[in-house]
């Protein structure tokens, strides 16, 4: 401001008068509001990276069954072609059994357990540097009759920055529980009897302030959505009940941006409902005659799902949304060759891949239904596939660790032995894979070679 001065006065303009005092006025105004601009701007900036950093650690985090929104997609470019013992980072003993698959948040993993000699349910967290096991939360168990391919612990927990959302129970109790990520209990809730002769295996979602669980079996069914933070009910669908479903919801959004929770079941087929409140938005009934056990997947505008039996008889649905107001959903096409029981869908642009229980991978053109190839891969799966950098990866319920191409042709880039059962999805958090065994954990990282696209 003196400088400004005395370059007025240079020009025969006097700083006290009246006309110059309004002009300092006016420009110191002006200068503050300038360098607050300034500083708000770069604020901005600053906030901006912030939350591109957060959102970018955030998407590196895998936070229920199938990782993001279930779709089996991981964010990253890490390859695990020629996957071998190099690759493998640390291999640790975990507290029981069970198939409930890894999720991750930060430097944790958390996974479900089941000693039935102790009558224990387990809840614990694994540092993901060290493999130590952190911390282990006890709950009374009472093992009973189920599948023999199931185990006491097969639902995946969810998890989000506070807590971590587990379920697990018995035929005269289904718990749903949340508890800190130090281990301590927040709340647990007992949501009833669940009748079924195979036991449990859907695992809870997260959307908004909600935990949303399907309770779709024998006796009185319903989807239930709880308050994170104090469990409470928020809403509660009743259902018709059919054969035990084990499919596990995911969001979606219909056409004009709206959020919409698909689920599949044989009692009500496709269905989408509002995740807000619970009420019903659309169905096709018809979808299935058997049990349907994948997960619901969106591609190319359509909703994927399966059904199918140990005897078989599996097929695969996709069906089109309504497009508008007093619209229906429509079959859009029925593939019956090599079809999903238990393994759920991946979508990689345009291509559909489903791997089937027997080992049969197929790569299908999503909007149309047609099959481009299907190839065997060898083995028998119960985990579903996931996709990283256009790798395809599934463990064999044998543990052999299958690596295919996804970039369009069929290709095997590596296979790896676990030497154990395992019926679970491998989760990939920060480039590294995590693979649970019935009783152990695998940490892998990328191989020091790129993956080549075909």
């Amino acid at each position: 401001m003196e400088y400004l001065t005395e370059q007025l006065e240079k020009r025969g303009l006097r700083a006290r008068s009246p006309f110059v005092k309004i002009a300092l006025a006016l420009f110191r105004l002006g200068l503050q509001l300038y360098l607050s601009m300034k500083l708000f701007i770069a604020k901005v900036t600053l906030a901006t990276i912030f939350i591109a950093v957060d959102f970018s650690a955030r998407s590196q985090e895998w936070t229920r069954f199938r990782g993001p929104n279930g779709t089996g997609q991981a964010a990253g470019k890490a390859s695990f072609q020629g996957i071998s013992e190099r690759n493998l980072v640390w291999k640790t003993r975990l507290p029981g059994m069970g198939h409930s698959s890894p999720v991750g948040w930060a430097n944790q993993i958390f996974l479900t357990a089941a000693a039935d000699e102790k009558q224990e349910f387990y809840v614990f967290a694994v540092d993901s540097e060290s493999g130590e096991i952190l911390w282990r939360k006890e709950f009374p168990h009472q093992p009973f009759q189920q599948h023999r391919f199931n185990s006491f612990a097969s639902p995946t927990a969810a998890v989000d920055d506070r807590r971590v959302y587990v379920s697990w129970g018995s035929p005269d109790h289904l718990y749903l529980a949340a508890l800190g990520h130090s281990g301590e209990l927040h709340w647990q809730r007992d949501l009833g009897v669940f009748e079924s002769q195979h036991g449990l295996g859907t695992s809870p979602i997260l959307f908004r302030d909600f935990v949303i669980l399907a309770k779709e079996h024998l006796g009185e069914s319903f989807i239930i959505a709880v308050d994170r933070k104090t469990g409470k009910t928020r809403w509660k669908t009743p259902r018709r009940s059919a054969k035990t479903a084990y499919s596990t919801p995911c969001i979606s959004q219909d056409a004009n941006g709206n959020p919409i929770l698909l689920v599949n079941s044989q009692a009500h087929g496709i269905s989408a409902l509002s995740p807000a409140t619970g009420s019903l938005l659309w169905e096709y009934s018809n979808a299935f005659d058997k049990r349907s056990c994948s997960s619901p997947i969106v591609a190319a505008g359509l909703v994927f799902g399966s059904c199918g039996s140990g005897g078989g008889g599996n097929f695969v649905v996709a069906v089109r949304p309504p497009s508008g107001a007093g619209a229906m959903p429509e079959l859009a096409y029925e593939i019956r060759r090599s079809a999903p029981y238990v393994p759920s869908f991946l979508a990689i642009e345009d291509r559909l891949y489903l791997w089937s229980d027997g080992g049969i991978l197929s790569c299908v053109q999503a909007e149309s239904g047609k099959v481009r190839w299907a190839e065997r891969v060898s083995g028998r799966f119960f985990g579903s596939p996931i996709s990283v950098s256009d790798q395809l990866i599934a463990v064999a319920d044998s543990g052999k660790v299958c690596v295919v191409s996804g970039a369009g042709e069929f290709e095997i880039l590596g296979n790896f032995e676990l030497n154990e059962t395992c019926h679970t999805t491998p989760a990939i958090i920060k480039d590294r894979m995590y693979i649970r065994s019935i009783r152990h954990l695998w940490k892998f990282k990328p191989s020091e070679i790129a993956f080549r696209r075909l």
